[in-house]
């Protein structure tokens, strides 16, 4: 577990990955929570593009994966919408550089900003041990991006199924 951007979070040895509301049980766990929600930013061509491509979660060979928790800042949702979709996709090409790693590295979108929670989004990605260079280049270039100059807490924890 690293922070990108940041304090960091207490360590933990495992996760646990869980529908519904999770409460601590044991003193030092944490648990963040995020909704499955609709797609946003992306106009229809992308979205169908990225459907094309998409590999679903749960591959058997997909034994790599990273959780990563982001909040953006004040200023990032101070703008309107049309705003940060200039940033996200005409300046950054978020969707573009994405659909470059399709579908060798799966991912899932969780919002949290509306629930209250530390962190705007959390990003889930799986890839196969082969796609781990693939899934560097994918986070290094996002993170080059003008998008990014609007994140203000990012941790990246990396995790590997036994």
């Amino acid at each position: 577990m690293t922070a990108v951007v940041g304090e960091m979070l207490a360590n933990a040895t495992h996760l646990k990955i869980a529908p519904g509301n999770l409460v601590p049980t044991q003193e030092g766990v944490w648990s963040l929570k995020g909704l499955n929600s609709n797609v946003r930013y992306a106009e229809k061509q992308e979205k169908e593009q990225l459907l094309a491509v998409q590999a679903d979660l749960g591959r058997p060979s997909a034994t790599c994966a990273a959780l990563i928790p982001i909040r953006k800042s004040e200023a990032w949702w101070a703008m309107a919408q049309d705003e940060r979709r200039e940033l996200f996709e005409k300046k950054s090409h978020h969707t573009a550089t994405g659909l470059q790693y399709l579908p060798a590295v799966a991912r899932k979108l969780y919002h949290c900003r509306d629930i209250g929670e530390p962190f705007d989004f959390l990003t889930w990605f799986e890839y196969a041990p082969e796609h781990a260079n693939a899934f560097e280049e994918l986070v290094v270039a996002l993170r080059k991006t003008p998008e990014w100059d609007y994140v203000d807490w990012e941790i990246d924890i990396r995790l590997q199924r036994v």
